[in-house]
């Protein structure tokens, strides 16, 4: 029997009516389907599959481990303080998604939908909209808390998993919650990768989850998304959208689309933390208002932030940063690290960087990473 290439197969996404027929089905058929294109697709997930076992559950219990799942995923809504900073990136108006992780209804989101927020909004997949107030920020993960002002009955919060349990090739649901203009929408897509990820603006953390395909590659709205493994636990939360996730994967012959996801491990020794200060310890950290990308072993800065320690100290697009304190930097992770260590954010710091022929040493004054931004509230 002629089957279809593996690649069409793990690029459909399953848009599902979340107005207009039983959850069960609803939730049911999409992964039913996708399971079985991941089985024609990898070998090794069909082998596994052949045998139930406590590692790989049944098909009949992974589509309920999902459906219970994806009942608390919410879709989420945020409109910027005026004048907000985050606004030139992010926009006023942001739509993403999130998930219920407590029987309060506090809700797990990607922080940066919530940045400088004056307005926000749970919209649940019956479409109705609760108002919410932010709970907590981290940006050293990137994790956002958010809480609706009036419980939202009827919604099991998920339970927590790990990256640990994760292997290559394994297939895992990732949903977008409802909007005004969009159904709830269920993906299935497979593990890539788990790696360290260093963002180009001042962010990294030492574990990553990679997928591909993309989540609702039709939609693209990956910001907020739970990622689901097959025993429905939460495992991660979508941040980006990348054109290759393989990254340095011995034998990747080609690109792999996809996404990065921040994995819930780093949320567990910080939950408490966020709930309680509505910040974590980790996130006042020295900023210094770069924008930087690895270029063949030297960290080149790529733009420079308005109004920030790195324009008042006169960093210009270009420069390549040679060491910081002295000690050399060839990566963004050791030039993040080296600059985090530090005893206290505001700290001054020695940049040695080469422009042209010419190298330098100048020195900043850094920002603590938690004043950079209004504070998020929510209504």
């Amino acid at each position: 029997m002629r089957s279809s290439s593996p690649d069409h197969l793990l690029h459909r996404s399953f848009h599902t009516s979340s107005r207009s027929a039983p959850r069960l089905s609803r939730v049911a058929v999409p992964i039913l389907l996708a399971l079985a294109a991941l089985s024609a697709a990898s070998p090794l997930y069909a082998a596994t599959a052949a045998t139930t076992t406590d590692a790989q559950p049944s098909v009949q219990a992974v589509m309920d481990a999902m459906s219970r799942a994806n009942n608390a995923v919410v879709g989420i809504k945020v409109t910027a303080t005026e004048g907000a900073k985050s606004a030139e990136s992010l926009g006023a108006e942001r739509v993403g998604s999130g998930v219920v992780i407590d029987q309060n209804g506090l809700v797990l989101t990607i922080g940066y939908l919530m940045l400088e927020a004056q307005q926000i909004e749970i919209v649940t997949e019956d479409g109705k909209s609760w108002p919410a107030t932010a709970v907590g920020y981290d940006s050293a993960t990137g994790f956002g808390l958010i809480r609706p002002l009036l419980p939202l009955r009827g919604i099991a919060p998920v339970t927590l998993g790990s990256l640990q349990d994760l292997r290559p090739g394994e297939a895992l649901m990732a949903v977008t919650g409802a909007t005004d203009d969009d159904e709830l929408d269920v993906s299935m897509t497979q593990l890539v990768d788990k790696r360290p990820f260093s963002g180009t603006w001042e962010y990294h953390i030492d574990a990553a989850i990679f997928t591909s395909p993309p989540v609702t590659a039709g939609r693209g709205n990956h910001s907020g998304a739970p990622l689901f493994n097959q025993r429905g636990e939460l495992v991660g939360i979508g941040s980006l959208l990348l054109s290759d996730t393989s990254g340095p994967i011995p034998g990747a012959e080609k690109p792999k689309p996809g996404n990065m996801f921040v994995p819930v491990d780093l949320l567990k020794p910080i939950l408490a933390e966020m709930r309680q200060s509505g910040s974590t310890r980790q996130s006042h950290r020295p900023w210094l208002g770069v924008t930087s990308a690895d270029r063949g072993g030297q960290v080149q800065i790529m733009r420079v932030s308005e109004d920030s320690p790195a324009s008042s100290a006169g960093l210009v697009p270009g420069q390549v940063v040679l060491a910081i304190d002295g000690a050399a930097v060839n990566t963004l992770e050791g030039f993040y690290k080296k600059l985090w260590a530090r005893e206290t954010a505001d700290t001054p710091v020695k940049l040695t960087v080469r422009e042209g022929s010419e190298v330098k040493t100048v020195e900043l004054q850094p920002q603590d990473r938690t004043t950079t931004f209004k504070k998020p509230q929510g209504i």
